[in-house]
């Protein structure tokens, strides 16, 4: 083999020795349009599907659409110059991604060009194709280990394993954005990547989330993967599936992975837009009628891997947008079917001042509580099941209803956790944090505060709990007997203790039927 150090000279002497002559075919096609991001192209009667396309102005085209006489193309770059009459011909190879652990920390297009202003990416490990199949049953395993969000009312009562895939939805401005951003902070020192999709946001906004990452040291672990609403229409098309290739690199490679889709909405409406340029037939609201598997394809790639494939694991947050709260429109209700689950975010609770807006009663994980912690499951308990339970005894009192002493203490408990799960953004808690509160409520210790005093007493043990050796082994007595401590050096006292839960609710609620 030749030497790599050879001059070029060596090297041309070389090529000139070994080259011989022998009839080569290529297919050679020809411009007929161009516009709208959209290449229609004679000539290529071989091409296949998401085939690449290269002009002769240097710019490329991924086939998209196969008629009797030409093919459609979408643009991933604009040279500016490309008209009909140029040249077309195959790539002979399938679009993929440079992938590897240079990304870490880096902001790229979804052809993983840098965009972040920094030096050229390192020499990365591999090169992932773009669209690949997921992998087979065989190859998975049950979903069995806790992705922490360090939001409260999540990591208690609508819990997220590792390899789930949990959609969040709700409308625009109820901050679907900032749960996955917090969930990205809250993973720093868990050994887990993270892959940021931003998919047709306005450069401000994309601007604005890469910069808090930044500032709370996210960015170190996160590749952020970008096609603003000036990219090409094909380039938004393929953001998340650039994103998902660069998270299968870590989860091969036996690594916890997580990759937020923000959001899947905009990617929706730009395939829509792609295929109706493309004459394609349209199908319910316009959208065509493989817009389902277009997403399923894409999710059923986050999976939780067995052993014998290296135990990885990827953790997909699509987000999606409702209209008015409408939740049974086409792409949400889409997929809600496709994922394990949904954090769904009202915005009668958004403006009633609960945030984060999370409606428990619309919002379910089909898996994470099996991969739940098992002291937050121990205290977590039916607390969601008697929060629901509350939200219907409060209801009656609205209507002026008689309640009996035993009702109005479970109401007032029930306020007291609404209180309590409340939280700002940008603020994760530890898992120790979480547990201290679940075991302060489930004890009674809490029951005497008024609502306006329950952050402040929050923050008080926060404190406490970051100067104290208790851990999640230690027994519930001990930490029951120290928060109790707390509480009475800071002049709180109880009424009254619980043993877990919303103490009585259901028994409660049969008795005042």
């Amino acid at each position: 083999m030749l030497s790599t150090k050879a001059s070029p000279l060596t090297r041309q002497k070389k090529w000139l020795q070994d080259y011989r002559f022998q009839i080569r075919v290529a297919e050679q096609g020809h411009v007929i349009s161009i516009g709208d991001g959209i290449v229609r192209i004679s000539g290529l009667p071989s091409a296949a599907i998401d085939d690449v396309v290269l002009f002769e102005d240097g710019s490329r085209a991924l086939v998209f659409d196969l008629n009797t006489d030409n093919v459609g193309a979408i643009q991933l770059t604009d040279s500016g110059i490309l008209t009909s009459g140029m040249s077309a011909q195959l790539a002979k190879v399938p679009l993929g991604i440079e992938v590897g652990d240079g990304l870490r920390g880096r902001v790229v297009d979804p052809l993983g060009k840098p965009l972040d202003g920094g030096d050229q990416i390192a020499p990365l490990s591999g090169h992932n194709p773009l669209q690949r199949k997921s992998p087979p049953i065989t190859a998975r395993e049950v979903v069995n280990r806790p992705l922490h969000t360090g939001i409260k009312i999540i990591d208690a009562l609508v819990p997220i394993g590792r390899g789930q895939r949990q959609l969040i939805i709700g409308d625009e401005g109820l901050g679907r954005s900032s749960i996955a951003i917090d969930t990205v902070i809250n993973q720093a020192g868990q050994a887990v990547e993270c892959v940021y999709v931003l998919i047709g946001q306005k450069r401000s906004t994309v601007v604005n989330t890469i910069e808090l990452l930044r500032e709370y040291g996210a960015l170190d672990y996160t590749t952020v993967v970008v096609a603003e609403a000036s990219a090409l229409p094909g380039l938004q098309y393929l953001a998340p599936y650039a994103g998902c290739a660069i998270t299968e690199y870590w989860m091969s490679k036996g690594r916890d992975t997580l990759i937020v889709y923000d959001d899947l909405t905009t990617h929706a409406k730009t395939y829509r837009e792609l295929s109706l340029l493309l004459r394609r037939p349209p199908g319910r609201e316009a959208y065509p009628g493989d817009i389902f598997s277009v997403h399923a394809q894409l999710l059923e790639r986050s999976t939780n891997l067995n052993d014998k494939q290296g135990g990885g694991s990827m953790t997909a947050l699509p987000i999606v947008e409702t209209n008015e709260g409408e939740i049974a429109a086409y792409i949400p209700t889409n997929l809600i079917s496709i994922t394990d689950g949904q954090i769904y975010l009202e915005r009668s609770l958004f403006s009633a001042g609960f945030r984060p807006a999370i409606d428990i009663s619309r919002s379910v994980s089909r898996i994470g509580g099996q991969a739940q912690h098992p002291r937050i499951k121990e205290e977590a308990g039916r607390m969601k099941l008697d929060y629901l339970q509350f939200l219907e005894l409060e209801m009656f009192t609205r209507f002026g209803t008689h309640v009996e002493p035993r009702i109005q203490r479970v109401i007032d408990r029930g306020r007291l956790l609404r209180e309590l799960l409340k939280q700002d953004r940008l603020s994760p808690l530890s898992l120790r944090q979480q547990l201290g509160w679940l075991i302060a409520f489930n004890a009674g210790l809490l029951d005497s505060l008024d609502s306006e005093d329950v952050q402040e007493v929050f923050t008080f043990l926060d404190e406490r709990l970051e100067q104290s050796d208790l851990d999640l082994d230690t027994e519930v007595e001990v930490w029951q007997q120290n928060l109790r401590q707390w509480l009475k050096e800071e002049g709180i006292t109880h009424s009254h203790e619980q043993e877990t839960g919303i103490e009585g609710t259901s028994a409660a609620t049969a008795e005042h039927q």
